[in-house]
């Protein structure tokens, strides 16, 4: 279940997101925290981990009706046409190797070309 604890002080209401079992007390040990909610400010701000709500949700996962009424008030953000999709990619070469490598090889070519004019005028 996903559903509201409270950690403010007296009168200073704060609340964290949480996903938590559904008969443990409200503040009780969490699963995890998926985000926060602080009614106090103008306007009320709401952080939330948009990626890890929508796995809690497909595992089955159910939300309270005011967890419900803050997603859908902080929808989360369409991905832009430069953002890809989180899927991993092959890592890319290192250029430090590549430039090393290629100094390597300047190197071996320059005293290579340096030795040959030398065998060649004796």
């Amino acid at each position: 279940m996903i559903r509201l604890a409270r950690v403010g002080a007296r009168k200073q209401p704060f609340y964290r997101i949480v996903v938590i079992e559904k008969d443990r007390a409200r503040n009780g040990r969490s699963i995890e925290v998926v985000g926060t909610y602080n009614p106090r400010t103008n306007p009320a701000t709401v952080l939330l981990k948009h990626e890890r709500v929508a796995y809690w949700r497909s595992v089955g996962a159910q939300l309270t009706p005011t967890v419900e009424k803050l997603i859908a008030k902080h929808p989360a953000p369409a991905p832009t046409a430069d953002e890809t999709p989180s899927k991993p990619s092959a890592p890319a070469p290192e250029p430090a190797a590549e430039s090393a490598a290629g100094q390597a090889a300047e190197t071996a070519g320059e005293s290579a070309a340096e030795t040959a004019p030398e065998s060649a005028a004796a």
